[in-house]
């Protein structure tokens, strides 16, 4: 094959997996289950609800200032080490972690030995009680991965009815666009604690991540 060949096959490859933007806008939107397509607290209380279900815990507070007393206590009242592990971004590692003095707080990538991290989400699915993470410097993967204990901030204009919301709360945080734009490395959606029964079909929680996650809802937007 010559170049002049190699170069017109390649060519027409290109032309037709080239998308067209008048087909594009013309695609029509997707079915949205009706369950997602609450506001106000109903969408909260459907959060709460699907977040349980799916054995994991949630509490809501007030303000974001509430966050480290309420890491506090849900690491004590269930007799776990008062040591945590913070994510780098700013809804996280500023807020007032020494109004708790009996914390033992440390900032950035984990690598394994953190009994519990605290990590912000970049939205929580109230359809599904999922969260939804990225990759990235300020909220590296081991954090939610690793420790044994994940605990999640949701900010108020961070929970969202369903997955379609989330993809576009992502497109927006990142100015991108799914057809050329700077994605993360990786977005993942959590739906409880790890968990798997593939041996004798006995529930093993924690088998390939976290065996415990709560979430703190915090009724407020997210700080800028």
């Amino acid at each position: 094959m010559t170049s002049t060949d190699r170069d017109r096959m390649l060519a027409a490859i290109r032309a037709g997996v080239r998308r067209s933007p008048t087909k594009d806008a013309a695609k029509p939107t997707p079915l949205v289950p009706q369950r997602g397509q609450l506001q106000g607290r109903a969408l909260v209380e459907l959060f709460r609800k699907q977040v349980e279900a799916v054995s994991a815990t949630m509490v809501e507070v007030a303000d974001a200032k509430d966050v480290p007393a309420a890491v506090a206590d849900y690491l004590k009242g269930r007799n776990l080490p008062a040591q945590i592990r913070l994510s780098p971004d700013p809804r996280v590692a500023r807020l007032d972690w020494r109004s708790q003095p009996l914390l033992e707080t440390s900032e950035g990538v984990t690598a394994g030995h953190d009994p519990a991290s605290v990590t912000p989400v970049l939205a929580g699915v109230a359809e599904t009680g999922t969260l939804v993470v990225h990759s990235g410097a300020a909220t590296p993967n081991t954090l939610h991965l690793l420790p044994e204990t994940h605990i999640a901030v949701v900010y108020a204009n961070e929970l969202v009815g369903t997955y379609e919301e989330a993809w576009r709360a992502l497109r927006h945080k990142l100015g991108a666009d799914l057809s050329g734009g700077a994605m993360p490395r990786t977005v993942s959606f959590v739906t409880g604690p790890s968990r798997s029964a593939d041996i004798g079909k006995i529930l093993l929680m924690g088998a390939h991540g976290p065996k415990r996650l709560h979430v703190i809802l915090v009724d407020a937007p997210r700080p800028n």
